[in-house]
């Protein structure tokens, strides 16, 4: 049931304060190397410089940085293309090393906390939103980037992102579908990760990036992400243009442990997902899942469109201390992909 718009502003009130983060273009005809180069015109590479070295000092076991630094070239070797030159450039041009430019794109992959929806409205729109949170969130609120990426003139698919990560955890293909990541705790992740890199295994946010650049359509977008191999498990949550055109895929490192489509003539005319599988309760220091799925029963599926997402992904503690950006998207709507980095709360 839906509720009366008093008594959703009442359920919806005190939304945090939010700015849309700098919007930017990044040439797909351009080489790898220097795509990002007009992007990083916009910052203080001194800033930049500091950010990278603090991200990587908090969320890189020391091992790993003695481990990876002298073999970063050889690494190198192991990554697909465009990652490996667009990383390559971003070092060179912030005079970061080789190394530190590969922990930094290891580092973001392993901690992203987040809440994602996929709902239908009764008119069998589909509609997308994510909270992103973080540890750091004073540092990556002032490098969250927009990203349209052009090629051949046309926006070929856009997301959202940290300078100098060149992964998406959010993003959007126009007219096709739109994606979301979130963590999935797969225990002893570094060991793990580095031995999935190589066997050439995907990071978990490239594969994201990858599918929005070549699958056609919601149901081969779904099997990309369900079926390449990945170097840590994941949730991705994938939003298409058609009615029932929604899902979780619950990400072991080989394959799917689970697909949790829409079901709206059943009556789940969304599904919420958080960090933990759905089939189990969340723990009570963390349920943003009963938050969020409260708050959309609340809006109603009648009512459900970007602002009342928005809302709903503004309720504590689905937005919390850690949020660092919300983005709600609609494949359909191309135009309407829209980014608030959460400035207080």
């Amino acid at each position: 049931m839906g509720c009366g718009p008093w008594a959703l502003l009442a359920l919806l009130c005190g939304v945090a304060a939010a700015v849309a983060p700098l919007r930017c273009n990044v040439s797909l005809d351009s080489p790898a190397e220097q795509r990002w180069l007009p992007v990083l015109r916009h910052f203080d590479p001194a800033f930049l410089r500091a950010a990278v070295a603090r991200v990587i000092d908090e969320s890189v076991p020391k091992w790993v940085h003695q481990v990876i630094r002298p073999i970063a070239a050889e690494l190198e070797q192991f990554m697909p293309q465009p990652f490996a030159g667009e990383i390559v450039g971003l070092c060179q041009a912030l005079g970061i090393s080789l190394g530190d430019g590969i922990l930094l794109n290891f580092a973001y992959e392993s901690t992203a906390f987040c809440t994602s929806i996929v709902a239908q409205d009764d008119k069998g729109n589909i509609y997308h939103g994510r909270n992103l949170d973080y540890d750091f969130v004073d540092i990556l609120s002032k490098i969250t980037v927009d990203v349209q990426f052009i090629k051949s003139g046309q926006v070929a698919y856009q997301g959202t992102t940290f300078l100098g990560y060149v992964g998406l955890w959010t993003g959007q293909r126009p007219h096709k579908f739109t994606i979301s990541g979130d963590e999935r705790d797969g225990g002893r992740w570094w060991e793990n990760a580095i031995a999935a890199f190589l066997n050439r295994n995907y990071p978990v946010s490239w594969l994201v990036r990858d599918t929005l650049s070549r699958a056609e359509d919601f149901q081969s977008a779904v099997l990309r992400l369900a079926g390449i191999p990945i170097i840590a498990e994941v949730y991705y949550i994938v939003g298409g243009v058609s009615p029932k055109e929604g899902m979780v895929i619950t990400r072991n490192r080989k394959g799917p442990a689970d697909l949790w489509p829409l079901d709206p003539l059943g009556g789940a005319w969304f599904r919420v997902e958080t960090n933990y599988d759905h089939w189990t309760t969340p723990p009570p220091f963390d349920d943003r899942r009963t938050a969020a799925i409260k708050a959309l029963n609340a809006t109603g599926q009648q009512n459900i469109n970007f602002d009342t997402l928005f809302k709903v992904l503004s309720v504590k503690p689905v937005l919390n201390i850690n949020t660092v950006y919300t983005t709600v998207m609609s494949a359909a709507f191309p135009f309407k992909y829209q980014t608030w980095i959460r400035t207080e709360q």
